[in-house]
């Protein structure tokens, strides 16, 4: 936990600061307008994609939980899955609300560990499918990966923490049980035959949905470029939340987005307003997570996780 707590503490840190760049280069005219441009009809929209992807982010929590041999119910998982986005939304880490659902769905199978396997293993099929079809799409478009070659001064730092961050973690972790483990886990629980089917359909699903939600952040905003040209800009700014120096997606989302969209003659003001409303929308959409929570402490409940 303290080096968690560190960990959060330099990804702010570093996020603020990244955005406090992209603010100081373009000014805060474009952040502004990202706000400004925000309506009911997109706020709708935002609950409504929020919905249709968390179905389908619990809905392969559940189906890689059961090959891994613990029960859990549909219900139960869109419930913990959204606690869990409205908790990483509002918390400093981004991941706390997902540790919290691994731990209590193993606490209620008696196995923490396989069940933190099964919440890491579905979260790593979301990232396989937004790689593999980001990497079609980007290569469609030469003008993107140009850009991709412009900040290095921006890429370089970033992928030396994403290693860094790796070797911290092999580290840490007693690298040849875990990963033995961990690979075992992943032959049953995503690459069987009966298994990757509906856990390739269900991420292509969920990245639909992120994607969606970003046209109409980018929309919003005024961005009225064809989808064919608006898609590649849209997977490299999904793509960079994943980095290890942000916060809810905040902070590199920005500035690639803004490099991105003037790579392309969009305007970097226009793709760091869409990046903004992007990340408004995202938390928007966690919503219903925070009634979740909010209810189940005016329950006070038992705090096991139904599995039946």
């Amino acid at each position: 936990m303290p080096r968690l707590v560190r960990s959060s503490q330099l990804r702010t840190v570093a996020a603020v600061a990244l955005l406090a760049v992209v603010i100081w280069r373009l000014g805060a005219g474009p952040v502004l307008d990202g706000l400004r441009a925000l309506d009911l009809p997109a706020v709708v929209a935002a609950l409504g994609i929020g919905a249709a992807t968390t179905l389908c982010g619990a809905a392969r929590w559940a189906l890689v939980a059961r090959r891994l041999g613990m029960e859990l119910r549909l219900g139960a998982a869109v419930a913990h899955c959204y606690r869990a986005l409205f908790l990483n939304s509002m918390l400093p880490a981004g991941i706390l609300g997902d540790v919290g659902r691994a731990v209590e769905h193993g606490r209620a199978v008696g196995d923490v560990g396989r069940g933190a396997r099964a919440v890491m293993l579905e979260k790593v099929a979301g990232q396989v499918a937004l790689v593999m079809v980001g990497t079609v799409v980007l290569v469609a478009e030469p003008d993107v990966l140009g850009a991709l070659s412009l900040p290095s001064q921006v890429w370089v730092p970033a992928l030396g923490l994403l290693v860094a961050g790796g070797v911290v973690g092999l580290r840490v972790a007693r690298v040849r049980g875990v990963l033995r483990t961990l690979l075992a886990d992943a032959r049953r629980g995503l690459l069987a035959r009966d298994a990757w089917p509906g856990v390739a359909l269900l991420s292509l699903a969920a990245l639909a949905g992120y994607l969606g939600l970003f046209l109409v952040a980018a929309r919003t905003v005024g961005a009225t470029a064809p989808l064919e040209q608006l898609l590649p800009l849209l997977v490299l700014a999904l793509f960079v939340m994943g980095l290890p120096v942000s916060v809810g997606g905040f902070g590199p989302r920005e500035a690639v987005a803004a490099v991105a969209f003037g790579a392309v003659g969009l305007g970097a003001a226009q793709g760091l307003s869409a990046a903004v409303a992007y990340g408004v929308l995202a938390v928007v959409s966690t919503l219903p997570g925070g009634l979740v929570l909010l209810a189940g402490v005016l329950r006070r409940p038992s705090g096991r996780l139904a599995t039946a």
